[in-house]
């Protein structure tokens, strides 16, 4: 199952779209942090944390952060194990490691797609994914992954932006993501390649399969409890526990 159907004014085939989604975050990778920074207004890091420790994230587990970007959902972790030493830290951009590593000098990091991951079955007790589900190339063979890795009763929490199914929520979604912040990570960054990566964010949002599509990849992932919580009607918490 892909998470969107393909976007041919980036790429023209599927097998094109990591190659392209890894070139747009290597380039944009140094612009990230301050965008993401004032577009959630400064609470991103709290909402992190906290969301992290509701789903059952405590101090001495193994954590893998897949898909991780620039370590965002990482650095929050850490914050809640009391330590970086135990995180895993896995993502194919070398621009966004690069950024990620300078925040976190005790985790381990590997380059790597989410779909096969170069780690030992049941390893982990707990599994990220914050605002990257929609990158994968085919959800249910990343789920299987995620399923392999994690030691039984290991959890999974997939963070994500999610377009609200009514028409005026649809639409201010649409404003804020598909025009407003765009317009400013540009204007912040004066960087191109950042406005383009909000774009494609924006895109993807808009044509990402819907909540129970996930939820459905998840169980046919074998993972039990599978279920989404939505907050404030646009963000979704996927969580799930492997038996």
């Amino acid at each position: 199952m892909t998470p969107h159907p393909v976007l041919a004014h980036r790429y023209a085939q599927p097998e094109e779209r990591q190659g392209y989604v890894k070139q747009l975050f290597d380039q944009g990778a140094a612009h990230y942090d301050p965008i993401v920074g004032w577009g959630f207004f400064g609470t991103g890091n709290l909402y992190r944390r906290t969301a992290q420790s509701r789903h059952g994230l405590k101090p001495g587990m193994q954590h893998l952060d897949v898909a991780c970007g620039t370590g965002l959902v990482a650095v929050a972790a850490s914050q809640v194990l009391g330590s970086d030493r135990t995180i895993t830290c896995v993502e194919p951009s070398d621009g966004m490691l690069a950024v990620a590593k300078t925040k976190l000098p005790n985790a381990r990091f590997i380059q790597s797609r989410a779909e096969s991951m170069p780690l030992e079955d049941s390893t982990y007790d707990f599994l990220t994914v914050g605002y990257a589900l929609r990158h994968f190339a085919d959800l249910e063979a990343t789920f299987r992954e995620f399923h392999r890795v994690l030691k039984p009763g290991g959890r999974v929490l997939i963070m994500e932006a999610t377009r609200p199914a009514g028409k005026i929520g649809s639409a201010l979604f649409k404003l804020y993501f598909g025009i407003v912040y765009p317009f400013f990570a540009r204007l912040l960054t004066r960087s191109e390649k950042a406005e383009e990566m909000m774009v494609y964010f924006w895109e993807t949002m808009d044509t990402c399969v819907r909540p129970e599509a996930v939820v459905s990849a998840l169980k046919a992932a074998g993972f039990q409890d599978a279920r989404r919580i939505a907050c404030m009607n646009v963000f979704s918490e996927y969580a799930a526990v492997k038996a």
